[in-house]
């Protein structure tokens, strides 16, 4: 799998900033097939980390449903991989610097 494949992209929520302050841990949304060593490779590459700890998890799809003129529409939201990605002891990664 190619390095530019594997992060998606980073997950910006209330509870991953305090990760990033407390533990330097970052999470990213990443591909389904992509394993830790890929995903390790990949934020060492792209944001120039040394990446001490990788945790991944896969989070299910989920039913949705609304109300609307037509009826009930029901769906489903896709699962997708996540990766929290700790980093060595002083470094950081500055994701919102694209914004």
């Amino acid at each position: 799998m190619k390095l530019s494949e594997v992060l998606i992209k980073p997950i910006l929520t209330e509870k991953a900033n305090a990760q990033q302050e407390k533990l330097r841990r970052y999470a990213f949304k990443v591909a389904r097939k992509a394993n830790k060593l890929e995903i390790k490779k990949a934020v060492e590459t792209f944001y120039g980390v040394n990446v001490t700890n990788v945790n991944t998890s896969v989070v299910p799809g989920k039913n949705k449903s609304r109300f609307t003129k037509a009826g009930v529409i029901s769906g489903r939201k896709p699962a997708y991989k996540k990766a929290f990605v700790t980093v060595a002891e002083g470094e950081n990664i500055d994701l919102y610097s694209n914004i």
